[in-house]
């Protein structure tokens, strides 16, 4: 689904479960930063135990939309966007090197069957299979602390290093939200990322 107007076109790219998901999960991985570098004395906003607790609520209610969101992307068949492939992926690194800065054309134009392009599909894919899991196993560990000796899991673990790997992914993960917010910036116009993760279309340029 397409509609042109003047020098650009508007494309229909998402759908509105995944601009629910995508703020929702935003708005959740933030949070949870907060809280987060508050448990560990970055600053204090709710103070540690209301911390601690509204970070544990919102670790949980942030896997339970991420379980929801596998389902919706297996059973709509939407997994097939992160699928990745090293094609322009040089083109997307020398855009976003040098060509975002003297306004060169962009090497890839969004659709409704490729929505993302090679260099956004490999970070998605880096975020799904080692931040994202090094978040939760350890995040896991850090919520079943108590439980360790019982488990006999004390023998093996160090919360330490538990500590450690968490707050490591956290900051991969606050890195990640740097640079895809900077990133938003590289459409069509400077807000038009944003606007189609709002609206669902995605704004091009009509000669692509």
């Amino acid at each position: 689904m397409s509609a042109q107007h003047g020098n650009s076109t508007k494309i229909y790219v998402f759908k509105v479960f995944e601009r629910i998901w995508h703020w929702s999960q935003a708005a959740l991985i933030i949070f949870l930063l907060l809280t987060g570098f508050e448990v560990h004395g970055a600053f204090s906003n709710f103070g540690f135990k209301a911390a601690v607790r509204y970070h544990v609520i919102a670790a949980w209610t942030l896997v339970g939309l991420w379980v929801f969101a596998i389902f919706w992307h297996l059973t709509t068949g939407e997994w097939r966007q992160y699928i990745p492939t090293l094609k322009k992926v040089d083109a997307m690194f020398k855009y976003y090197l040098t060509g975002i800065f003297t306004n060169a054309p962009h090497p890839f134009r969004a659709t409704t069957l490729k929505k993302h392009n090679p260099l956004q599909r490999l970070a998605y894919l880096g975020v799904m299979l080692f931040i994202g899991p090094l978040i939760w196993f350890s995040g896991w560990f850090y919520i079943f602390y108590g439980n360790w000796k019982d488990w006999g899991w004390d023998k093996y673990l160090s919360l330490e290093w538990v500590a450690f790997f968490h707050t490591a992914g956290a900051f991969m993960m606050l890195v990640f939200l740097i640079a895809h917010l900077y990133l938003t910036t590289a459409g069509h116009t400077p807000t038009s990322h944003i606007k189609a993760m709002i609206t669902g279309w995605e704004e091009v340029d009509a000669e692509e």
